[in-house]
């Protein structure tokens, strides 16, 4: 049998469980917080670019017309966030947690602040935009950190918190975190238009960038406290030979459906939440001032919240699980997009703008409530913590690929549709057609519980001993772990030097 394809919880616990520390309630929850946090940032930098695009694109409409510069100003911080996934994975397996979220950390401020104050050439439209579309890529870099460095790490220390919290515990600093910024944003973008003024929208642009400096400001401190989680110092291979083909013949059938999964759904979160702002201006019409679409976009974007917030607590019944509310979200998902593709029509009167928010808003927050909250929390809990970085960072740049590719492709079939209305339908088909195929691939992937990071590292060791790897050289130094099932010896579990 495939081992990838067992039960992650096969293996009862052979020692002391992670969460059995005598670290306080607090010095056990504030690492989930300064790891998971950071994904504001994401959210906020990614989703104030729809406003900001609809604003040059007043500013600069010769520079926009007939050119790719509003699917590049969109879409290129994602080209940059999967070259971070790829290169923290890395670093935040085999050299540190802790050091791997802070660089990314400093990446962000560094260019989020260069990006606000872009200037072109000679004060060319042209040069402007290529100088955006340069800082958003490196960006993307340090965003792209926040995934395999700071969700990991969010995702191991939750594993010391009270069994029964810990899914919810991981969504409300991960996922809630990038929704919350997403409704933050698009509150920040009316507020700064319509105290600039629609004529004073070179200013107005720059700002709303500018204020995504504050949030990993914010955090630096906490980060600079954090130590390595618990589970990272037992299992990490830092010190030792990763066993490539081993960790590939394990766990290349899980990585695979995560991340096709992860594909579809960021091929839809993102894209339509980028093109919000524009889909809006387009319903209202040109005569419409822009801070109307800004307000309307704030409840849009305000229907993300009662989702994300429904998934992390469903997420925890035992019934459900996070597969399986995954599994749930994207069917609803699904079938809400196939209404609206035939109400379109209707929908797409502006004297129904009302209507159009609200069941756009539904679809939003189903797609929150399923894979939004869990497609993280399934990457981060169904594979071995030595190798958790690299695969967590994998799936998750190939559903930032999604992002990118949904970014093009929303734009294409807008541009290319035959009239109006298929403009706006054609891409709520092709989102619920991939919902559904996303709500099969589901039941493929284990079930998920609260004791699944110390199950999963004990069937992973179990597995590299069978086939005579050493894992005496697993985890980092001055810390030693008992209690492991070793060719079928078995002795008490404890934790030394942690």
């Amino acid at each position: 049998m495939n081992p990838a394809s067992e039960d992650a919880e096969a293996s009862p616990p052979r020692r002391a469980s992670i969460a059995k520390t005598d670290k306080g309630r607090w010095e056990r929850l504030w690492p989930v917080i300064a790891c998971g946090a950071g994904l504001f940032s994401d959210g906020y930098l990614n989703n104030i670019i729809g406003p900001v695009n609809t604003m040059l694109k007043k500013i600069y409409p010769d520079a926009y017309k007939n050119s790719s510069a509003q699917a590049n100003v969109s879409s290129i911080t994602f080209a940059g966030t999967v070259l971070g996934m790829l290169v923290f994975g890395y670093t935040s397996d085999h050299f540190s947690r802790k050091w791997s979220l802070f660089l990314s950390t400093i990446i962000i401020i560094l260019f989020a602040a260069l990006g606000s104050g872009s200037y072109g050439a000679g004060g060319s439209a042209n040069g402007l935009l290529a100088a955006l579309v340069a800082y958003r890529f490196f960006l993307g870099i340090g965003i792209g950190g926040e995934y395999p460095a700071g969700s990991v790490g969010c995702a191991e220390s939750t594993g010391e918190l009270k069994e029964g919290t810990r899914n919810r515990w991981f969504i409300l600093f991960t996922n809630v975190q990038i929704d919350l910024a997403f409704f933050i944003s698009a509150i920040v973008a009316t507020i700064v238009v319509v105290a600039c003024g629609e004529n004073h929208l070179r200013a107005a642009w720059r700002i709303c960038l500018g204020i995504g400096i504050l949030p990993p400001l914010s955090l630096m401190y906490l980060r600079i406290k954090l130590q390595e989680p618990e589970a990272f110092k037992r299992e990490s291979l830092a010190h030792t030979k990763t066993p490539w083909l081993l960790v590939i013949k394990y766990y290349w059938v899980r990585l695979l459906i995560v991340s096709i999964i992860w594909f579809i759904y960021d091929f839809s979160a993102y894209s339509f939440g980028i093109y919000a702002t524009s889909i809006l201006a387009n319903l209202l019409g040109d005569s419409a001032p822009l801070w109307k679409s800004l307000a309307w976009n704030i409840l849009i974007n305000f229907f993300y919240m009662p989702g994300c917030l429904a998934g992390a607590f469903v997420a925890d019944i035992p019934v459900m699980g996070p597969k399986r509310t995954l599994a749930l979200g994207v069917t609803l998902q699904g079938i809400i997009g196939f209404i609206m593709a035939g109400c379109y029509p209707w929908l797409n009167k502006p004297e129904n703008v009302a209507g159009f928010v609200v069941v756009y808003g539904v679809f939003l927050a189903l797609g929150e409530f399923g894979p939004g909250d869990n497609i993280g929390l399934v990457a981060s809990k169904t594979c071995a913590t030595g190798i958790r970085g690299q695969y967590y960072g994998i799936a998750a740049a190939i559903g930032k690929v999604g992002a990118f590719a949904g970014s093009y492709t929303l734009d294409s079939i807008q541009k290319n549709a035959s009239d109006e209305i298929a403009a706006g339908r054609n891409p709520f088909f092709v989102a619920s057609a991939l919902a559904f195929f996303a709500a099969g691939l589901c039941f493929l992937l284990p079930d998920i519980n609260q004791d699944t990071i110390d199950n999963e590292d004990l069937n992973f060791r179990e597995y590299l001993s069978q086939h005579g790897y050493d894992t005496s050289k697993m985890g980092l130094e001055g810390v030693s772990v008992s209690g492991v099932s070793v060719e079928g010896e078995k002795v008490e579990g404890k934790v030394e030097g942690a």
